[in-house]
């Protein structure tokens, strides 16, 4: 099995948290084996689409994670910036045929709230990974029927859970 090869892009906007995440994420890429080619920082969540771009085009990227806060402010810009940014960062994975992990906690949510999503790094390292072994046709499904390949170190539920938010 070819080693996976990821690309991270974070949000430095509430870098408190998003620091967290990104460290979480390259501890749990190590942990499955996946190499971190680049992490590149971006000012907000907003700003992210770009520098996924940039990345998916290179043939050295086969996924790539996202990750970023978006907090709950006194106006509906919040709602906003996640949603343009979530939809484009899934036009890009259908344009480029690459799996992207979605990590961006909010909208709607208080400061308490995102140190709690943390952990969404973690998910979104496992979607994509999981992605990309599907996608190479080494995982298929996920509901362990007989005769298909299972990843031990990815959750099998991952998929679902991601689904219910």
């Amino acid at each position: 099995m070819e080693r996976i090869n990821m690309g991270i892009v974070a949000s430095e906007f509430n870098y408190d948290i998003t620091y967290a995440m990104v460290e979480l994420a390259k501890e749990h890429a190590r942990f499955l084996n996946v190499n971190v080619e680049e992490v590149i920082k971006v000012p907000g969540v907003f700003d992210i689409p770009l520098a996924v771009k940039k990345l998916l085009g290179r043939n050295d990227i086969d996924c790539v994670v996202t990750l970023g806060v978006v907090i709950e402010g006194q106006t509906e810009h919040d709602e906003i910036v996640a949603q343009h940014a979530s939809r484009k960062i899934a036009d890009l994975s259908l344009e480029y045929g690459k799996p992207i992990g979605l990590g961006i906690a909010g909208p709607g949510m208080s400061r308490l709230e995102a140190h709690q999503r943390v952990e969404y790094a973690k998910r979104a390292v496992e979607a994509a990974v999981k992605m990309c072994k599907v996608l190479k046709g080494e995982v298929i499904g996920s509901e362990g029927s007989e005769g298909e390949k299972q990843d031990p170190d990815i959750d099998p539920n991952v998929g679902r859970f991601l689904e219910m938010g």
